[in-house]
């Protein structure tokens, strides 16, 4: 039964943050480069902090520092990884003169980006619910302001 609550959690405030985004996105429709930059940023500082005062202690005192850093640094990796492999993929496809399809590939790397990404929100929240119920709420509230910015775009 606790899997299920803690399921249903993790749906709900993933979904709701998106959702969110997506219905600030309609209603503010003149959007300028200084408001989304405002948002990304405040949507990576909120990550980074949940990262570091969070996720990395908790890891810690679960294990020790050798497989956290280890972890840490096959995450950045991967998202290395990806980022050169859309942009390769995507590149050769289309043409980077036409402001549209400069768009288009923006539009897909950042679908990617979050289809890739949700997995691993997750599986943060779930191991947050496992360890405690403080870090599991935490971390999907964070997910869930988190994602706010991801439904706007």
């Amino acid at each position: 039964m606790e899997i299920l609550k803690t399921t249903l959690l993790g749906l709900f405030f993933g979904t709701f943050g998106t959702t969110l985004g997506g219905i600030l996105g309609i209603v503010i429709k003149k959007q300028s480069n200084k408001f989304l930059s405002f948002i990304l940023s405040l949507a990576s500082g909120l990550m980074m902090a949940v990262i570091c005062f969070d996720l990395i202690p908790e890891a810690l005192e679960i294990s020790n520092i050798l497989e956290v850093l280890i972890g840490v640094v096959l995450g950045i990796i991967a998202m290395i990884f990806c980022d050169l492999l859309v942009d390769k993929k995507f590149s050769s496809k289309i043409h980077t003169n036409n402001k549209e399809s400069k768009l288009l590939k923006t539009g897909m790397i950042v679908s990617i980006g979050l289809a890739i990404h949700n997995f691993p929100e997750g599986l943060a929240i779930g191991s947050g619910f496992e360890s405690s119920l403080k870090l599991g709420l935490s971390l999907a509230i964070a997910i869930c302001l988190h994602d706010i910015p991801e439904g706007i775009f």
